[in-house]
């Protein structure tokens, strides 16, 4: 039987989703310096509650102030940062949305000059200038991802996403080519995935059975083992802690660049595992309505959007629609992102990929 992209989604907390899209957690720098909600990210965000995202999920909030990752990063990490988030969390629920935040800690990913002093990480990485975490400042890391994620509940958020993807802290403890520790939080993949573990037993303890909680992970690149990924999937699974998980595949239609894992593609790794009552939904080249349908139909639960959410704020009525709903071809002008609630900080962050913007494109 096909999925329908506007079908309903119940999630086993009891969180009902009113069709199957989610924004991405995306990267945009329009926050301000001290982590507080801008007009422009809440501009941005609310326009892809008007264009009917079942879940919007904000970009990536650091937890600690050390953990920034990126200039113009919205924080999660102080109470000062409540007032904005009330106000976001409201806005998008008022359009039907589920109103996510996504979780973070860059680790050795955050520049020194960003956060005036050397990056943390599990083990000392002599490339990113990073110093190893105490024991007591793991247990604190910890802690500050549960308290943030309380911190979301008290805002009015749905619920969270942890952020164990992409490079960043958590994906560090993940690793056992990053990870070098020789305490309970490193050596065997049970170790290395304490800290995530916890960081759910924690979340799920402090908010309750009915808060949404997701979990974002990727299975390739900095040292990441798909073995090990489908392995904490399944965990995660058997523990029924968890609502959804994000798999960031980079490109949905790829094969494992480990030639290990090359007897299927590397959706099919994800899609094939019994994961119970966890939903499961996807992120990478999911460009089109005939992508949507395609992933939806693959055993995936709903569909993670990126970079068509960025050029189309309401891609998901444009696919229920229209099933062969393309986007607007590349380059767009900045007046387009403009239109389509961009920032300037933004679109100067867009201009930076290749081919996407116009460079000399205000009308």
């Amino acid at each position: 039987m096909q999925k329908k992209p506007n079908a309903l989604l119940k999630f086993s907390c009891g969180v009902t989703m009113k069709n199957r899209f989610m924004l991405a957690p995306l990267t945009n720098q329009q926050s301000y310096e001290d982590g507080c909600l801008s007009q422009e990210e809440l501009h941005w965000l609310t326009m892809r509650a008007t264009g009917q995202f079942g879940i919007v999920m904000t970009c990536a909030s650091h937890v600690q102030e050390v953990g920034k990752g990126f200039s113009g990063q919205l924080g999660i990490f102080s109470d000062q940062h409540i007032p904005g988030h009330k106000k976001l969390a409201a806005n998008l629920k008022e359009h039907g949305s589920l109103a996510v935040i996504q979780l973070h800690h860059a680790g050795m990913r955050s520049p020194e000059k960003l956060i005036g002093q050397s990056p943390v990480c599990p083990s000392p990485s002599e490339k990113h200038g990073a110093r190893a975490l105490t024991l007591n400042e793991v247990l604190s890391l910890k802690n500050d991802f549960i308290q943030a994620a309380i911190r979301a509940k008290t805002c009015g958020y749905d619920g969270v996403e942890i952020h164990g993807a992409h490079g960043y802290i958590l994906t560090q403890f993940l690793s056992k080519k990053i990870n070098k520790r020789a305490d309970q939080y490193g050596g065997n993949l049970e170790n290395r995935a304490r800290l995530l573990f916890e960081i759910i037993q924690g979340v799920r303890a402090s908010c309750g059975p009915k808060f949404l909680l997701g979990v974002r992970l990727s299975p390739e690149r900095f040292g990441m083992d798909i073995g090990e990924m489908k392995s904490i999937c399944l965990q995660l699974a058997k523990e029924d802690l968890i609502d959804f998980l994000d798999i960031s595949l980079w490109d949905c239609y790829k094969q494992p660049e480990d030639e290990a894992y090359q007897d299927l593609s590397l959706l099919a790794h994800f899609t094939s595992l019994d994961l119970k009552k966890v939903m499961l939904t996807v992120a990478g080249n999911i460009r089109s309505g005939k992508d949507v349908h395609k992933i939806l139909n693959s055993k995936v639960d709903f569909v993670t959007i990126g970079r068509s959410a960025i050029l189309h704020h309401d891609f998901p009525v444009k696919v229920i629609n229209n099933p062969d709903f393309e986007t607007i071809k590349l380059p767009v002008s900045k007046s387009h992102l403009q239109k389509e609630g961009l920032g300037p900080a933004f679109i100067d962050y867009m201009s930076k990929w290749e081919g996407f913007v116009e460079l000399d494109s205000f009308e």
